[in-house]
């Protein structure tokens, strides 16, 4: 019995590494060409492994998507979402979130920059489960950025009257242009534009202007 229960662990271990060396694949695939470049073909042809068995990980092409966008979201949540979470409540916390956010992009976490930007371009317009994955991806990262923003205004560091998805918003929209820019061009200035603007919007809000940091 004991000799059976470690082949299948063992087997399950090589299971669960394959299907990592193939995730760690798809999401840098999907962030350059979208989520439609991927295949079992292509996958068993680049990792040198059976169609068979990468087909057997995930059962078909929409589920091989899902997964992506489930790992994507995972090292999101691991360079940008959980740093930020050691910070307390405040102007600080939004900003350093804002940082985490363009260090994500400009360091190239996934070689076409953010991932989510290329995927929402490719299926904002479809149906389908993808699309929904897409766009709840999409919808936890608004709520987390005005959840930031709420609880610095909780905090009483932000103007009473702030708009807090509206503030949200802009915010996003530099990140997002910025990453878009760098792309497009490869070239890193639109990081500092960025900066400069966020810093901007957050000293025009801020009870204490002081605590946004001077970009130079």
């Amino acid at each position: 019995m004991e000799g059976t229960v470690t082949r299948v662990d063992g087997r399950v271990e090589r299971g669960n590494r394959t299907r990592r060396s193939v995730l760690d694949r798809t999401v840098e695939i999907a962030s350059v060409e979208g989520l439609e470049a991927l295949s079992v073909g292509r996958l068993a042809t680049e990792l040198r492994l059976s169609k068979s068995g990468v087909f057997a990980l995930f059962g078909s092409k929409e589920e091989l998507q899902l997964a992506t966008v489930r790992e994507a979201g995972r090292v999101f949540a691991e360079r940008v979402t959980r740093p930020v979470e050691e910070e307390p409540a405040g102007v600080a916390r939004v900003w350093r979130l804002c940082e985490l956010w363009l260090e994500y992009s400009r360091g190239r976490v996934f070689p076409g920059g953010c991932f989510f930007y290329e995927v929402i371009a490719e299926f904002d317009a479809r149906t389908g489960p993808v699309h929904d994955a897409v766009v709840r991806a999409q919808r936890d990262w608004t709520a987390y950025v005005e959840r930031t923003i709420a609880a610095a205004g909780d905090a009483g560091e932000l103007r009473a009257d702030t708009d807090v998805p509206q503030l949200a918003f802009e915010l996003m929209a530099l990140m997002e242009t910025a990453n878009m820019v760098s792309v497009l061009h490869d070239e890193e200035s639109s990081y500092r534009r960025a900066r400069v603007g966020i810093a901007a919007r957050l000293k025009a809000v801020a009870v204490d202007p002081g605590r946004v940091p001077e970009i130079p």
